[in-house]
């Protein structure tokens, strides 16, 4: 039987999980499918094919390099959502050599997500 994979989702690790919710539920539009703890410390976020798992780390620091990819499409609307809101874009959107257009920027906890779409 040859070796298969299912399913993979990156895990994001967030200092305030209301904060976080506020962000990839009321402004990516993600829907939360699943919260564990008291306070609540673990919660699966779901849109379309994409599936992100948030983790409450009270002492998190951000590193310098993308933690999750993200293929999207209409990266346009993406891009303005995370700019009218304020947020860091770390790499300008634009054409690459490898057949995306793409961007880089950070989430409310600093967490770096690059995110392309097919040219």
């Amino acid at each position: 039987m040859p070796l298969r994979f299912g399913r993979v989702a990156t895990t994001v690790p967030v200092k305030d999980m209301a904060r976080a919710c506020d962000f990839y539920v009321g402004l990516l539009g993600f829907e939360k499918v699943f919260e564990n703890g008291d306070p609540v410390g673990f919660v699966i976020l779901k849109r379309d094919h994409a599936e992100i798992h948030l983790s409450l780390q009270k002492n998190h620091k951000a590193t310098d390099f993308n933690i999750a990819h993200m293929m999207v499409e209409n990266i346009d609307r993406l891009h303005d959502l995370i700019q009218q809101h304020g947020l860091r874009v770390v790499k300008r959107l634009q054409a690459k050599d490898y057949g995306l257009r793409a961007f880089v920027f950070e989430d409310p906890d600093g967490n770096r997500i690059d995110v392309g779409e097919p040219i």
